[in-house]
């Protein structure tokens, strides 16, 4: 009897249980969500789809979204987005739920990729006025390059010139040189000492998430120096996650020289981030070593000197719904060893070391006020410092000791600051303006530097988007100026245009005024020693330029792949263009000088094809650089031509074998001769720099928590081009082959990343 009742009631106790756990299923529960674009913008529009139950929703403005009123339980979602990778995760829904947060990347399969550069707000490429080129994350994995100029060398219209005797590197955009390109970082300009971007190559390579490339004056958005065009190095921001370690080792031949210790090239980094309730730290540390190489040099002088590299980042972050801060601390610690001849009567040789330290201080915010204000302010800090030393090494001895000869100890500090602060008021959804104030402030040292110059100046500019129907948009703009120091243009106005001819046919027209300031370094330094007379000019008047360019973009979507032919063209006409010229007090002497004008002009062809596991872009360029002699009256009888023309070709192919992880990537540029002219004595001489084709082969396998790349780099293996000048215009340029590789390198790298990913309870 009592083991029947015990049965019955065991019996009810099951069934009270089994109830009350229907019940509690049935009781109505939540998801809520947010999804993130990169540099946290909110991913609005976004399909969210909760597989389970095949509801769907579309995330708000704010790139929030919600299920309501389902069973508690746990749901698969699906959220994506065109342009992004599609992401799916495990949810819990709740009577109290908890957000889940979730970031998008940008697909490598997308032509929509998204970009920042000039833009009031992230956009896909399709919709912005501007023609931006990107360089994103997967090729950078795919090229193993240790510094930009490995990640730019086979871009249409980059050219790079090797100064041997300094070690440095300086680019030059569409027939222009470097110090008519904008570098910035994250948006925020790079300091420089001089006229060369050498900067370039101090950039942290570990640290950058995308490259965009924009040709064409940007002065109304970024001030001076943008006449040729803008290169803005996006770096990695922290991702919804907890804690994540990134590991980098590269090693790679230096032609045929390598060791594990000095020869070669040694790329080491570590990174760590942290992000918890909105709450962001991260810490890299990056060491590039580059052994040098000997080439053809049979004495203790090599024809590429030894750099050691030492690159740090501190990152301290805070962001909530409609608020993002962050400070950055960016250091540098750069030495390059020039080793001189022995004289073989002392047995002594002469030594330099050029040091270079960089201490750049950012912190910027963004604050959206509402659906029709967002405020961005942005303030760097940067002091740069860099010191010749030079020594004598007794070998007979070993000792060494400072040498005191004119100019040969000698250092040089540049601080900068600037304040840039923006605010985007959209007035409706065809209008937007965007007022701004800009401050610069730059100020010099040194014992060839004349005095302690400060140069300064503020900027007020607005420009406008609208959309004029569905088919046009226009951005017009206008920067006011006033220097402290040179007679800055008073207004610099920009327009740009797009026309959307077909759904698959895009115009983009553009007309810029385009200014570069003097640099301190033009203006003020003065170098005289056994082989250099150079003086500044303080009189020097800012350059600024007349540019126009059109592109006409087609683009064809399928479900299989992506395709996009560009077709563009440039013309850009200089004044008060800033060179070397003659003292007119003393011909023996080089001063800074404005020459009366200079063109640019040309066009290029690129087509881009995405198919299944098939990424291949191919492009040409025709680019024409004024012939000044053209203006001399002594050579009208020579009918010399107006523009002196080269071509390019490239090719980016890369192929992905899905059941592998195995992406192969070819890489390839032809770049065709240069030609010029020179005076030789009194007659006018033509020259020329050969034309060279180069070409990097690679290797990137794909595991869970790392991948290995490995591959051939300057296939051909070019070394030195033909020049046919006998004499450069450079401080230390020289004629005879230009310097252009260490010859055909091997790499091998490989790079381990670790994540403990946020858990949705």
């Amino acid at each position: 009897m009592n083991l029947k009742r015990l049965n019955i009631g065991f019996i009810l106790l099951v069934l009270l249980c089994s109830f009350h756990e229907n019940f509690a299923q049935s009781e109505p529960a939540s998801i809520l969500g947010k999804v993130l674009l990169d540099q946290q913008v909110p991913a609005a529009s976004a399909s969210v789809k909760l597989k389970e139950l095949s509801k769907n929703t579309i995330a708000d403005e704010h790139g929030n979204f919600r299920f309501r009123n389902i069973p508690s339980g746990i749901y698969t979602l699906e959220i994506s987005m065109v342009g992004f990778e599609t992401y799916t995760l495990k949810a819990r829904a709740k009577s109290d739920p908890e957000t889940v947060l979730v970031q998008l990347k940008t697909s490598q399969k997308s032509l929509d990729e998204v970009v920042v550069t000039g833009q009031y707000e992230p956009q896909s490429l399709k919709k912005s006025v501007f023609q931006v080129r990107t360089i994103n994350q997967q090729r950078i994995q795919q090229r193993g390059a240790t510094n930009m100029l490995g990640l730019l060398n086979n871009e249409l219209g980059i050219r790079f010139t090797n100064d041997n005797t300094l070690g440095t590197t300086d680019i030059q955009l569409m027939g222009m040189t470097g110090r008519n390109v904008k570098i910035l970082l994250d948006g925020v300009p790079m300091v420089d000492r001089g006229d060369t971007r050498e900067s370039l190559n101090q950039i942290d390579i570990n640290a950058i998430e995308r490259i965009e490339i924009v040709e064409g004056p940007m002065s109304v958005n970024y001030g001076s120096d943008a006449l040729a065009g803008v290169i803005n190095i996006i770096t990695k921001k922290p991702e919804i996650q907890q804690f994540r370690i990134n590991l980098k080792l590269q090693e790679e031949t230096v032609g045929k020289e390598y060791s594990l210790t000095e020869e070669g090239v040694h790329n080491r980094n570590l990174g760590l981030a942290y992000q918890r309730k909105g709450w962001s730290v991260e810490a890299s540390g990056t060491q590039n070593n580059f052994g040098g190489w000997q080439g053809y040099s049979t004495t203790r002088v090599k024809d590429w000197l030894p750099k050691d590299q030492l690159l740090g980042t501190i990152r301290l972050g805070y962001t909530r719904k409609d608020f993002n801060i962050w400070y950055r601390n960016n250091a540098l610690g750069e030495t390059i060893l020039s080793e001189g001849l022995v004289n073989t009567n002392t047995q002594k040789a002469r030594d330099q070391k050029y040091i270079t330290r960089r201490m750049m201080h950012q912190a910027q915010s963004e604050w959206k006020i509402n659906d029709r204000f967002q405020w961005t302010t942005v303030a760097t800090i940067t002091n740069y410092t860099r010191r010749t030393q030079t020594s004598i090494l007794d070998l007979a001895t070993g000792s060494r000791t400072l040498s005191l000869g004119q100019g040969e100890q000698d250092v040089a500090d540049l601080d900068a600051q600037m304040i840039r602060s923006t605010l985007h008021y959209k007035i409706s959804d065809a209008v937007s303006l965007q007022p701004g104030i800009d401050f610069n402030r730059e100020q010099a040292g040194g014992q060839r530097i004349l005095g302690n110059p400060v140069i300064s100046d503020l900027a007020l500019f607005v420009s406008s988007s609208v959309n004029a129907g569905k088919r046009l948009s226009l951005r017009p703009g206008l920067r006011f100026i006033r220097n402290s120091v040179y007679d800055a243009p008073p207004a610099i106005p920009s327009i740009n245009t797009k026309l959307i001819i077909t759904p698959a046919l895009d115009l983009r027209l553009a007309y810029a005024r385009g200014f570069r300031s003097p640099a301190l370094r033009e203006l003020y330094f003065n170098f005289f020693d056994a082989s250099h007379s150079i003086k500044g000019n303080p009189n020097l008047k800012a350059e600024y330029s007349n540019s126009f360019n059109g592109y006409l973009v087609w683009t064809a979507k399928e479900p299989k792949g992506l395709a996009k032919v560009t077709l563009g063209s440039f013309y850009n006409q200089f004044n008060d263009l800033i060179s070397y010229g003659i003292d007119p007090s003393d011909p023996s002497v080089s001063m800074t000088v404005n020459i009366d004008k200079f063109k640019t002009t040309g066009g290029t062809l690129e087509a881009q094809l995405h198919f299944k596991n098939l990424e291949s872009t191919i492009g040409y360029s025709h680019i024409g650089r004024y012939n000044s002699f053209t203006d001399n009256q002594d050579y009208a009888d020579k009918n010399l031509a107006t523009f002196l023309w080269s071509p390019e070709v490239n090719a980016n192919v890369s192929y992905t074998i899905p059941k592998v992880n195995l992406t192969a990537g070819l890489f390839y540029k032809f770049t065709g001769k240069r030609p010029g002219y020179l005076m030789d004595g009194t007659d006018l001489k033509l020259t020329e720099i050969s034309a060279f084709s180069w070409a990097d082969f690679t290797l990137l396998k794909t595991f869970k928590a790392f991948n290995v790349n490995a591959g051939v780099k300057n296939i051909f293996n070019i070394t030195r081009i033909n020049n046919t000048a006998t004499s450069g215009s450079g401080a230390h340029s020289t004629g005879g082959p230009v310097a252009t590789s260490y010859g055909r390198s091997y790499f091998l790298g490989l790079n381990y990343s670790f994540s403990s990913k946020q858990k949705n309870k």
